[in-house]
């Protein structure tokens, strides 16, 4: 397990790691994970998001959802930094295989490989996959 270390006013913080793996629409798990993700923050914790599997479409660029009748949430990705939520990583594998690339993405992520991501995923102290 990853080591906790202290934040200078709240005390243990721990590396929460979010693994989205669904496509945006048509479930309620892309969504709800942003929440969590944007709550997690907003309790001053290390969060880290990663999009592999369909999860990359979540990222994509220029989405519209008119013809489905769905909000189009996308757009909340790019105000992650402001709640110091800056780790975004993306599995190479996923985009290679879904033709995409970091052109595509409507935010800055680090690009990893699955061997890289599941290092990083054994540096976390938890690790949430939707």
């Amino acid at each position: 397990m990853a080591e906790e270390y202290e934040d200078e006013f709240d005390g243990p913080v721990k590396r929460f790691l979010f693994v989205n793996r669904k496509a945006p629409y048509g479930t309620v798990y892309a969504l709800e994970s942003l929440e969590v993700v944007l709550i997690s923050a907003a309790f001053d914790q290390d969060v880290s998001l990663v999009f592999m599997d369909d999860g990359v479409f979540q990222i994509v660029k220029n989405q519209d959802t008119n013809a489905i009748g769905m909000k189009n949430f996308s757009k909340t990705y790019r105000a992650l930094e402001g709640y110091d939520v800056e780790k975004l990583y993306v599995e190479k594998e996923s985009m290679d295989a879904r033709g995409l690339t970091e052109d595509d993405l409507l935010v800055d992520v680090e690009i990893l490989s699955s061997q890289e991501l599941g290092d990083l995923m054994n540096a976390q102290d938890v690790v949430i996959t939707s």
